[in-house]
């Protein structure tokens, strides 16, 4: 037994070693699963953590969903007690204010966020939607009167921005209709564009050939002005009008300009002010008419009404019209309307109203003076009406002498024959250049025109010259010029280059003439007197002169 009890006790001891590693290997996977069991637990708590997050975050966007939406409002007016008056849904509220918004963070017109209670939690920005309004009258410093759509008038009130900015009747400005309030002055393009506030840089020595039309011009603006007292001794009451009439190109428009430019001088001088100036009113004419109805005397009432605030300043105020035949036409004359039978007595009115209106003279312009309505031509309304010529021989002289400067680039060849005496030298290629211009050869016959009682008249190119035409030629003598430089030909301007810019300006207006209605484009181009009911052509080619007869239904 006892060798039995041995022997069992020799094998465990022999077993020993192996159940011992048997027992650290099972402790071994025991501690691999307890980390594994650890890790796993680890995911298992940041993803519970990231679910309860999600949750959260789910839970908020479902109260934001299930929350009432917050108005908005507009300040009408804040109180001393730190209170505000809201605009808010069509209805006026007075309103708490959260405690850390600043009440002088807050202005009249700003739109403001409101909780459930409807009290202000947050401040936004002024609104920059709207409808367009047109001012009436101004009341006071924070309201006015306006007219909207469909000529409804209304009470407005001005936002925060708008307080303090020049407003005038006519402006245009963009209203909250909920509230009334005015929140922005708008350019009127259509207005601005018509009536431009100019200072003209023309003056009367940019102007040939016009002298006494000059100062028949000076003596209906510039006298009364600069010498106002005496007029007032004689009891002379100045022009209210001028109308400057005759063929296009011939110096209207400049006459115009050198006017407002030469007044605001003479004023200025007078007074000792080098400060003082005067207003050019520069009227687009056509681009007054407009397809609704009233529109077009509505903005004839805008430029009257723009005179007379520059006029306030005591600064001289000149409106000019240019093509005033296309306003101004004689009432009842109209083909497919009558928009003349309400346009000039609009005129009327603001011409009879000119009284009023101190330091402010009308000048009007036109091709057709015919056409205007004679009441406005009437003393009274227009009183001194002026006509530009077509410039004559001399004239021509004095307007080439503008444009023809002695500092220009003229040829050696030229200069040499005057040794070097410039003046002499411009002169004397003026002297050929009008020669060629105005004599009454072959070569310059232009038409034969037929008058209704049966007379015929030789028409040169001479009776359709112009400022602007010496201009042209002038331009295009130096642009021929040039292109010979370019070309590697000598330098400067030379005679030849006049003369054949005057050839090609005649063999330009050639075509000109044919017109379905000789006599209207003869009153155009300031033909007058005796109607004419035909016209021919008179061509020259290189060959020898060629009678051409103008066929009717050509266009000017």
């Amino acid at each position: 037994m006892l060798e039995e009890e041995v022997a069992v006790l020799r094998r465990r001891l022999q077993d020993a070693p192996r159940r011992v590693r048997v027992l650290e290997e099972r402790l071994l996977e025991t501690k691999n699963r307890l980390n594994q069991a650890a890790t796993q637990n680890q995911k298992l708590a940041v993803a519970l953590e990231e679910t309860r997050q999600q949750l959260a975050m789910l839970r908020q966007e479902v109260e934001k969903l299930s929350a009432p939406p917050n108005p908005f409002g507009t300040i009408m007016r804040i109180n001393e007690d730190g209170t505000a008056d809201v605009h808010t849904a069509g209805r006026k509220l007075r309103v708490n204010v959260e405690p850390s918004i600043e009440i002088k963070a807050l202005e009249i017109g700003q739109e403001v966020l409101l909780n459930e209670a409807s009290n202000i939690v947050d401040v936004r920005y002024f609104e920059n939607q709207g409808e367009v309004a047109t001012v009436k009258e101004v009341l006071d410093e924070t309201r006015l009167l306006v007219l909207s759509r469909a000529d409804e008038e209304r009470v407005t009130e001005l936002a925060a921005p708008m307080r303090g900015v020049f407003l005038r009747p006519g402006d245009h400005v963009r209203i909250d209709p909920r509230t009334g309030m005015v929140f922005e002055k708008l350019v009127r393009p259509e207005v601005e564009e018509l009536v431009l506030e100019e200072i003209p840089d023309i003056t009367y020595d940019d102007i040939g050939g016009l002298s006494e039309q000059i100062i028949a011009i000076q003596d209906a603006v510039e006298l009364p002005y600069v010498h106002k007292e005496r007029f007032d001794q004689y009891h002379l009451a100045p022009p209210k009008g001028v109308l400057l009439y005759g063929p296009p190109g011939c110096g209207k428009t400049l006459i115009a300009k050198a006017v407002a430019n030469s007044l605001a001088k003479a004023v200025a001088a007078k007074e000792g002010n080098e400060d003082t100036r005067s207003y050019f009113l520069n009227i687009k004419g056509p681009e007054l008419l407009n397809k609704y109805v009233g529109e077009t005397e509505r903005q004839i009432r805008l430029i009257f009404q723009r005179a007379k605030e520059k006029s306030d300043e005591g600064v001289p105020v000149i409106v000019f019209f240019d093509e005033m035949d296309s306003l101004f036409r004689t009432r009842g004359t109209g083909v497919s309307s009558d928009v003349e039978s309400t346009i000039v007595p609009q005129l009327l009115s603001e011409l009879d109203g000119v009284e009023t209106l101190k330091n402010v003279i009308v000048i009007g312009a036109s091709n057709r003076e015919d056409l205007i309505d004679p009441a406005i031509l009437r003393p009274g309304r227009l009183d001194v009406k002026v006509k530009i010529e077509r410039p004559n021989a001399a004239a021509a002289r004095q307007i080439f002498r503008i444009y023809l400067e002695e500092e220009l680039p003229y040829a050696q060849s030229e200069l040499d024959r005057f040794g070097g005496d410039r003046h002499a030298m411009v002169g004397s290629l003026i002297e050929a250049v009008v020669e060629r211009m105005y004599e009454t050869t072959e070569p310059n016959r232009f038409l034969e025109v037929t008058y209704a009682n049966g007379d015929r008249e030789t028409l040169y190119f001479k009776d359709f010259s112009s400022g602007a035409m010496i201009e042209n030629i002038v331009s295009r003598a130096k642009k021929d010029t040039i292109k010979r430089e370019l070309a590697g030909d000598k330098p400067g301007l030379t005679a030849a280059d006049l003369l054949n810019a005057i050839a090609q300006e005649f063999k330009e207006h050639e075509d000109l003439p044919n017109t379905t209605n000789p006599d209207d484009w003869a009153r155009i181009s300031g033909k007058k007197g005796e109607r004419i009911v035909y016209v021919r052509l008179i061509a020259a080619d290189g060959e020898g002169r060629s009678i051409e007869a103008v066929a009717p239904g050509q266009y000017l």
